[in-house]
């Protein structure tokens, strides 16, 4: 069956040398100009630039807005002289071809510029499962992630509090705005309100509001933000900095429905779903009287825990990748991480998570000076000389590593484990036979 090529006639002399190309091959003939019309260059993989001077700045703007299409450009010798020319090459090119050309050497290229193509489909950055007010994403296949999802699911169809805990930087703003969106509340507002970053004599107004003349300086009425969140979602992040004084407010507004405004004479009747946020254990707040327990209770009706970067698997690349493609448009010529950024990647304790990620990530767009991302460009250490040669060698390394873990933390119970990998416990048995793991009391 014969493979799609698109062909940019950007007015080069290739023309009639196209045409004697083999039935393997169908060609689309766009023009810069017309291409969004002709064809969906989205869904193209290989393309040849068949050039000429002058370099026309069209068929440049449209290589850089297809980085994903594998691009052999097809040009006169004498053009290798231009200094754009060479730059567009470098970049934006999978090889190049002079003129006259050789039909078999190109129809070669043409092979493996589709194999490539193959290869990068396999590692292309997964849409996101679940996407934030500026389309920051939470992505995730792993055990843990897929069980937050679930749980987010069945969350989302209550309307009872919700407290979300976890490690800063774990996304846990995002889970709240997830269980807006797919709650009832969905066309109201969702207000989030840190509760650490406000100084403690505007915290009151700032969650409840106040009357006009109620101190000074407040010369008219002003809604707080559980009013302003009247219909929707109020997410409190780093609820566990709230004072007592407002934690007893709240209280009564979680029992009651109704708040008092700051200088206010009567009650006013609210109704919003909170969320809370916090990284510390509440529970333990509890017990140091740093946190009233009838508060935990009435904000932990149903708990989500936002699990570490570090404890989900292949997620890491999975979102270093998605990342990379976000701020790749910086630095066009950028196709990837080496095998040795990969691996130190996986030896990294992310003790920042995946907003560490997102910052190493974008270091490195800046850093890189090649068209592969190193581990220094990470501002990470390279692995040591005992570090998987492949990429193969690396992701098995980081996948008995996972294995590993998980049967330690589940006292080596098989059938646990296998459910934390989110796999089958024959899966399980499989990889444990395959990297020689030993389970106590079997040889």
């Amino acid at each position: 069956m014969p493979r799609d090529v698109v062909w940019v006639a950007g007015g080069g002399a290739a023309t009639d040398a196209l045409q004697a190309l083999s039935r393997d091959w169908r060609l689309h003939r766009i023009t810069p100009g017309r291409a969004a019309r002709s064809v969906n260059l989205q869904s193209v993989r290989v393309g040849l630039l068949d050039l000429d001077a002058p370099l026309p700045s069209s068929v440049v703007e449209l290589v850089h807005q297809h980085q994903h299409i594998q691009w052999i450009a097809l040009i006169p010798p004498g053009l290798l002289l231009q200094e754009k020319v060479r730059e567009l090459i470098r970049e934006c090119c999978y090889d190049f071809h002079t003129l006259p050309l050789d039909h078999g050497r190109l129809e070669v290229t043409l092979g493996r510029a589709y194999g490539m193509a193959d290869l990068e489909a396999l590692d292309e950055p997964p849409e996101p499962d679940w996407e934030g007010r500026d389309g920051t994403p939470i992505i995730g296949n792993s055990a843990p992630m897929l069980q937050l999802f679930k749980r987010l699911m069945r969350v989302a169809d209550s309307d009872v509090p919700v407290l979300v805990q976890g490690e800063s930087g774990t996304g846990k703003e995002l889970a709240a705005l997830a269980v807006h969106r797919n709650s009832r509340r969905a066309g109201g507002p969702f207000v989030a309100v840190n509760c650490g970053a406000l100084p403690p004599q505007l915290i009151q107004s700032e969650l409840f509001g106040h009357e006009s003349g109620a101190f000074t300086g407040a010369s008219r009425r002003k809604l707080g933000q559980l009013e302003l969140a009247h219909g929707g979602t109020l997410l409190l992040d780093e609820i566990g900095d709230l004072g007592m004084e407002l934690q007893v407010n709240l209280l009564r507004f979680l029992q009651e429905g109704t708040i008092w405004r700051v200088g206010g004479v009567q009650p006013v009747n609210v109704d919003v779903r909170v969320v809370a946020a916090t990284h510390v254990d509440l529970a333990d707040a509890v017990d140091a009287g740093q946190f009233r327990e009838d508060l935990y209770y009435r904000l932990n009706v149903i708990q989500l825990d936002m699990p570490p970067l570090r404890d989900r698997g292949g997620d890491l690349m999975r979102l270093a990748r998605f990342y990379l493609e976000r701020y790749r448009h910086q630095r066009p010529r950028l196709r990837g991480f080496t095998q040795a950024a990969v691996e130190a990647l996986y030896r990294h304790h992310w003790p920042g998570n995946v907003r560490e990620l997102v910052n190493r990530v974008q270091r490195a767009v800046a850093m890189a000076e090649g068209r592969l991302i190193a581990p220094e460009d990470l501002g990470l250490r390279p692995p040591t000389e005992d570090h998987p040669k492949t990429l193969a060698q690396a992701r098995a390394r980081a996948e008995r590593e996972s294995v590993e873990a998980a049967l330690r933390e589940c006292a080596h119970n098989v059938s646990r484990a296998a459910r934390q990998l989110g796999i089958g416990r024959v899966t399980l048995y499989r990889l444990i036979n395959k990297y020689g793991i030993t389970l106590p009391g079997r040889s």
